[in-house]
């Protein structure tokens, strides 16, 4: 290694240890905020702490390390154009692409150690953190006697202490209610002053009471409790003690871990291994709730077309294949159980081996001819009773309209007879009557047609609206799994992307320490944050394509560093106002000369 490469590899790595360090703690910070009030006040020692800790900063590490590497090179290449090592270095003849070489090859180290990292170390990190949090929430609070206050804490159990002293164990004024019979406030315990201690590695704890009574009224007798009045009152009994001691049990204060493979589904707890298994396996689920629909195509057409056959899309076509072999590999293992090995020392007769091998051979091929001919004669007498229940139906239909033909010729026939209102009035209401009930009963069979279709539309509408839902389920999953799967190489290649930006812009500022490389490193990772969050969003609504939504935010920060990168070999000066001023110029003159061609040519 030639000592320039030792000069620039060691004013980067410093200020990439701290930053990376300073950066995962910030992080971590942001992270255990949100869970503050699960962790405060649940007596957690110091191991447990310590691997929550820990486990959520390797959580952090596809963050931090992009955000690391923009930093110390900003940091690095600043403090080496500050000080005239850069100048020194272009005016000895070397580029600064080759300055920037130790350091990129470095980078492309650190790029392979992150991927390794975000698909090993953060999933296994995550699983552990996620779990330990989940049983942080659920265990119970710290035991913390309050003076003056009732503490629950405890199953049944209710504690006042008046006053604690500073000691931690010597109590003032102590009662207990024992509420675990479930019959009331029938069991006190009053003394004047107590002691309290853990035993046996903090899973009991014991109280030392001194110079109390015990209070204890009689249970309730069973007429009381059949809701009967009992002439005899309760019973009341106190008795006196110098000392005494009461053990409670403290288990349940404990922290209890749950099985860990609850948690094994979430993606962020998945190597690329295992997502590639999770989406295959939402392909197929929704593939298969695809070829659900195909198949119930028969049931939707039931008098229009019903031979007809819908062709299958390719990929349909191709899981069918796959899934029919599958099934057909399942049935005939079924089917045809593997033979028991036979050991050497009982021989079998190789006539009667055969012998079995052909009955089985001849029963098996009777049984698929069988098969064959119930499926044949089904579908030949479903076919047969389609075309019978077609005919029934159009022989219905016309003597249903010639009967209503008939009535309507009677009638129209049928002549009024001479009597009064009085006496017709009955009559009319009655023929109205019947007439209804007969249009009733007696519908118009294309009425009663287009209603059974209208019902089988709105039965069909209501089967295709529920298995979209479920095919967009499916696909909202399986694009959240490849979001993540792509994140886990995004996020490695983010580090290369932030080198091309912070090498070349702090070679242009030429400005070192953690003032204006902080402001822009972090006006950067904005950037990139706000882009990805926006991609990822995008693509899991669908609106754009998986894999544009998640790189869209290193390709961005990837061009934009090639420009830097350009802007940096030419020396240009960006961030100094002259600059901008020759650009004003040079747009003011070229604006002078169009409008001086305008007049010459009018």
């Amino acid at each position: 290694m030639k000592k320039i490469d030792k000069l620039i590899l060691g004013a980067f790595l410093g200020p990439f240890l701290i930053t990376f360090l300073v950066v995962v703690f910030i992080l971590l910070n942001v992270n255990m905020l949100k869970y503050f009030d699960d962790i405060i006040g649940k007596g957690l020692d110091s191991v447990v702490l310590g691997q929550l800790f820990l486990y959520f900063a390797i959580f952090t590490i596809p963050t931090a390390l992009p955000l690391a590497v923009l930093l110390s090179s900003l940091i690095s290449f600043g403090n080496l154009g500050e000080h005239f090592e850069l100048t020194a270095i272009k005016a000895a003849g070397i580029s600064l692409i080759r300055a920037l070489q130790p350091i990129f090859f470095f980078v492309l180290l650190l790029t392979g150690l992150a991927f390794y990292a975000n698909n090993y170390w953060v999933p296994k990190a995550a699983l552990e953190a996620y779990s330990l949090l989940y049983d942080i929430k659920h265990k119970k609070p710290a035991l913390d006697l309050r003076e003056g206050a009732f503490y629950n804490g405890l199953d049944d159990i209710s504690i006042k202490v008046d006053k604690k002293y500073p000691d931690g164990v010597t109590l003032k004024n102590v009662i207990i209610y024992d509420h675990r019979k479930n019959d009331g406030n029938k069991e006190v315990t009053i003394a004047d002053s107590g002691k309290m201690y853990s035993i046996l590695n903090d899973n009991y704890m014991k109280l030392e009471l001194f110079r109390g009574y015990n209070y204890t009224e009689g249970a309730s007798n069973e007429r009381a409790l059949a809701g009967q009045k009992s002439r005899n009152s309760e019973s009341l009994s106190r008795s006196q003690f110098a000392k005494t001691q009461v053990v409670f049990d403290l288990s349940s204060f404990q922290l209890k871990r749950t099985d860990k493979q609850w948690f094994q589904g979430n993606r962020q707890m998945r190597n690329m291994n295992e997502l590639d298994y999770d989406i295959d396996s939402l392909r197929n689920q929704i593939l298969a709730q695809r070829l659900t629909h195909y198949y119930s195509r028969s049931s939707m057409f039931s008098y229009y077309a019903p031979q007809d056959s819908i062709p299958l899309p390719a990929d349909v076509k191709a899981y069918k294949k796959s899934h029919d072999s599958l099934e057909t590999a399942k049935y005939t293992q079924r089917m045809n159980p593997p033979h028991l090995s036979t050991t050497p020392s009982a021989p079998v007769d190789s006539s009667a081996q055969k012998l079995a091998l052909a009955k089985a051979d001849s029963v098996r091929a009777i049984d698929a001819a069988k098969r064959a001919e119930r499926k044949k004669n089904t579908v030949v007498g479903n076919m047969e009773k389609s075309d019978v229940s077609q005919r029934k139906l159009a022989q219905r239909r016309a003597e249903q309209k010639r009967k209503r033909i008939e009535r309507q010729k009677k009638q129209s026939f049928q002549k009024p007879t001479n009597v009064t209102l009085a006496t017709t009035k009955k009559p009319l209401s009655d023929s109205l009557i019947a007439y209804k009930l007969d249009s009733i009963f007696q519908a118009s069979p294309d009425a009663m047609a287009y209603q059974s279709a209208a019902n089988s539309a709105r039965q069909l509408k209501s089967q295709i609206a529920n298995a979209n839902v479920q095919i967009d389920n499916f696909e909202k999953d399986r694009r959240v799994f490849e979001i993540q799967w792509h994140k886990i190489i995004a996020s490695s290649f983010a580090c290369i992307a932030m080198f091309l930006i912070g090498a070349p812009l702090g070679a242009i500022i030429k400005k070192g320490g953690l003032g204006v490389p902080f402001l822009v490193s972090i006006l950067f990772f904005i950037i990139y944050y706000v882009v990805t969050m926006q991609g990822e969003k995008l693509a899991k609504q669908g609106t754009i394509n998986v894999i544009f939504g998640v790189w869209m935010a290193d390709l961005i920060l990837f061009f934009v560093g090639l420009f830097f990168l350009k802007q940096a070999r030419a020396d240009a000066r960006l961030f100094e106002a002259d600059f901008y001023s020759v650009v004003a110029d040079k747009v003011t003159r070229w604006i002078k000369r169009k409008k001086q061609s305008k007049t010459s040519l009018a």
